[in-house]
């Protein structure tokens, strides 16, 4: 996400930090290529006109230019109108209203509408503890309201029952009402999508607005399509009305036009974004966040909160228990393996650290991915658990098996024994301090990768 953005951007801020002193004119040339970067990216030409022109008015102000390093100046107020473009403050979803709450999720399709309508039910009943039920009125795509069923099943939620002949309107009231009998707090809509937008599909939804009164319209948008997901949410806003904006796939966007323009065009914010094919890839969208990762200061905060999510608490005693006596053999790296599968894999983790897009040409040559993780993995696996207890014991021979069996070659091995005596050191001395290990700084991997990284 905001991979290539962030990489152009670097390298222009990192021009004028390197200038020390600034004339107006460089600040000026400096936003002539920022100008160039977002276009690149996707954002609306609008939305770019109004961010240059009032980061411009600020940076060649004379608090900058006399202040005493200018560059970093310049980039903080960059920063500032980035959060302020994205939405300043983080806004979930509302259920301040009378039960059963009613969410219509709304959009193109192939937008990830009943995706995300599954998602959002998983994450209030298992965060906020909600009885939820959801209710698909796509009658036209083939199988649409069974798919939303088989979801429902996956994540133990309930779907309001098939009727084949209903009309969406009649669909909507009858889930209100089943959801009403059922005690149920929320009542998520999944309306029906078209290739493109017409007016049959606006007046539909409008129907089903005006017949449930949701206290929430969902707009489900395509990060990938890039500007014309901006249309697309321009034009739902004016004819619908929306309340929030679900940005879907932007792991796979490296532009991240679509996040940045979204907000401005709609006067909406952005509430979740889908962060992968998983039920539980969802995330609150948090703007100064962003705007860190943009910039490359990285989004420690997420990855703190996504590990506290995800490492189970008697895993992560163990591990500090061991880590007191100087202990860390390879059935302790295969823990920390599956829990970096968790986290979302390397590529998720290292796009949360600080300055790591610097590195992302070095990262890539290393073929860091999660493929990485599923090999080291299975080195472990085909060693014996004397052998994963006690590292020493991996003489020649035993390598050579250990790599047959896992279908990797000895120097695949040799480099995860490497990283093994890597972090058991790094542990050891993180054990003497009394557990307190501090965050990898900027441009660094975390410890024990650095074995993996091409010489």
């Amino acid at each position: 996400m905001f991979d290539s953005l962030s990489d152009k951007l670097g390298g222009i801020f990192d021009k004028l930090k390197r200038r020390g002193a600034l004339k107006e004119g460089d600040v000026r040339e400096a936003m002539r290529e920022v100008r160039i970067a977002l276009l690149e990216a996707d954002v609306a030409l609008s939305v770019v006109k109004d961010f240059i022109a009032a980061v411009t008015e600020r940076a060649v102000g004379q608090e900058v230019m006399k202040s005493v390093s200018p560059g970093q100046m310049v980039v903080k107020i960059v920063n500032d109108h980035l959060v302020e473009m994205l939405g300043s403050d983080t806004v979930g979803i509302s259920l301040a209203a009378v039960a059963p709450v009613p969410i219509l999720m709304v959009g193109l399709q192939g937008s990830g509408k009943t995706t995300s309508a599954a998602k959002i039910a998983k994450r209030l009943k298992e965060k906020d503890n909600k009885k939820v039920m959801m209710a698909s009125l796509d009658i036209y795509r083939p199988a649409a309201m069974e798919q939303l069923k088989v979801l429902g099943e996956q994540i133990d939620v309930p779907t309001l029952p098939i009727i084949e002949g209903q009309l969406p309107v009649d669909i909507a009231k009858r889930a209100m009402t089943a959801a009403k009998l059922q005690g149920m707090d929320v009542v998520i809509l999944d309306t029906a999508g078209r290739l493109h937008i017409d007016q049959t599909l606006m007046s539909e939804v409008v129907g089903v607005r005006n017949a449930t009164s949701p206290h929430e319209i969902l707009l489900v948008v395509d990060s990938l399509t890039g500007q014309d997901a901006v249309n697309v949410a321009q034009q739902f806003s004016d004819q619908i009305g929306i309340t929030g904006v679900v940005l879907t796939r932007m792991d796979g966007d490296g532009r991240g036009g679509a996040a940045l323009s979204m907000r401005a065009v709609t006067g909406q914010p952005i509430k979740l974004v889908g962060t992968g094919e998983k039920l539980e890839d969802l995330e609150e969208f948090h703007p100064e966040r962003v705007a860190s990762r943009i910039l490359g200061m990285g989004d420690v905060v997420s990855l703190v909160e996504k590990a506290a999510e995800t490492i189970e608490a008697d895993e992560a005693e163990k591990m500090i228990k061991k880590m007191k006596k100087g202990q860390f053999d390879f059935d302790d790296l295969r823990t920390q393996l599956r829990q970096m599968k968790k986290l979302g894999g390397m590529s998720s983790i290292l796009g949360m650290l600080p300055g790591i897009g610097k590195m992302q040409k070095q990262i890539a040559s290393a073929n860091i991915d999660d493929n990485l993780l599923k090999r080291q993995e299975a080195i472990i696996n085909s060693m014996t658990p004397l052998e994963r207890g006690r590292p020493k014991l991996l003489n020649a021979s035993r390598k050579k098996r250990i790599a047959a069996g896992s279908g990797v070659t000895v120097q695949d091995v040799n480099k995860l024994i490497k990283m093994q005596k890597q972090m058991a050191g790094m542990m050891k001395k993180m054990g003497k301090m009394g557990g307190k290990g501090g965050m990898p700084l900027p441009g660094q991997l975390p410890p024990g990768m650095e074995g993996l990284m091409p010489k």
